[in-house]
C-alpha cells in the first residue's frame, strides 16, 4: 500500500483521477488540482488540499509545484494525469483548438517534469502520467486526441533512454473508461470504442503499478492480447478499425442532422 507519502494529483476531480484520489487519500498527504473540484471540496481537512486551476499553461503548473511546497512540504509522487479528448471530424481550420489541447495533454505534463526533477535534485521520487492505449493506435474520431497521446507516448520512450535513476516513472494506458470523459469529447452522443473498462479497476491497477515501481500499467488484458495478435495479423487490426469507423460515421451523420 501506499502511506504516509506526500502527492499531487492533477484531473483528480471525476473519472480516473477521482478513483485514484478515493484510494490514496485516507493514508497520505494530497494536493488534489482540477479546473472543477466541486467533488473534491468535500474531502478538504488537514492533509487533503484542493486547488482548482487549469493545468495547461506554465504559471498554473508554477503555481501547483508552489502550493504543493507550502501545503504538503515535499513531493514524494507527482501524478499528471489531466487531460481531455475531442471526440469530431478533424475537417477544420483552427490553430487555437488543437493548440489548447497540447497544452493541457502534452506541454503541462513534460514541463512537469522539467520542474519536477529539477526539485529532487537526486533525492528519490515517482512520476506518473496517464498517457493512454490511443498513445500506441490511433482512432477515427480522435485524431487530435491521438496525436496528442503519441506525443506522451513518444516523450515517455525518450525519457527512460535518459531517466536518472533517482526517478522512477510510471506510465498508465487505459483503454475507454467509463467516465464522464466521452461527454467532454462531444455533446453529441456516440458509441464508445471497444472495450470499456470502469475507472474504478483502472485506478486500482495504477495505485498498484506506482506500489511496486511499474514501468508501464495497462488495466485491460484484452487490449494486450490484441495488440499481439494484431502485429502478427494486421487484417484483425483493419476489421477492429471497420468497427470503430463504422461507429463514427453514425455519429458524423448523427452530427450532420444536429442530433444529440
Amino acid at each position: 500500500m501506499i502511506k504516509g507519502k506526500t502527492i499531487v494529483l492533477t484531473g483528480a476531480n471525476s473519472g480516473i483521477g477521482l478513483e485514484v484520489f478515493k484510494l490514496l487519500y485516507k493514508d497520505n498527504k494530497m494536493l488534489c488540482v482540477d479546473k472543477n473540484v466541486d467533488v473534491l471540496k468535500k474531502y478538504e481537512s488537514d492533509s487533503i488540499f484542493v486547488l482548482q486551476k487549469d493545468v495547461s499553461t506554465k504559471e498554473a503548473v508554477d503555481e501547483i509545484f508552489e502550493v504543493a511546497l507550502e501545503k504538503l512540504g515535499s513531493i514524494d509522487i507527482f501524478y499528471a494525469n489531466a487531460g481531455y479528448p475531442y471526440y469530431e471530424e478533424f475537417n477544420y481550420v483552427d490553430w487555437d483548438r488543437v493548440s489548447r489541447m497540447f497544452e493541457t495533454n502534452v506541454y503541462s505534463p513534460i514541463y512537469s517534469y522539467q520542474k519536477y526533477r529539477k526539485y529532487l535534485n537526486g533525492r528519490k521520487g515517482v512520476f506518473a502520467i496517464t498517457v493512454s492505449a490511443i498513445g500506441t493506435m490511433a482512432m477515427p474520431g480522435f485524431t487530435v486526441y491521438s496525436a496528442s497521446k503519441f506525443a506522451m507516448q513518444g516523450f515517455q520512450e525518450g525519457l527512460r533512454l535518459e531517466l536518472p535513476k533517482n526517478i522512477q516513472l510510471t506510465c498508465l494506458y487505459p483503454v475507454a473508461t467509463d467516465t464522464g470523459f466521452f461527454k467532454a469529447a462531444n455533446e453529441i452522443e456516440f458509441r464508445k470504442p471497444f472495450p470499456v473498462q470502469k475507472p474504478t479497476v483502472v485506478a486500482k491497477k495504477m495505485v498498484k503499478g506506482i506500489e511496486k515501481r511499474k514501468k508501464t500499467v495497462s488495466p485491460c488484458a484484452l487490449f494486450g492480447f490484441a495488440k499481439v495478435l494484431m502485429k502478427f495479423f494486421p487484417c484483425v487490426r483493419t476489421m477492429y478499425w471497420a468497427l470503430e469507423k463504422r461507429k463514427f460515421n453514425e455519429f458524423k451523420q448523427k452530427a450532420a442532422h444536429g442530433v444529440k
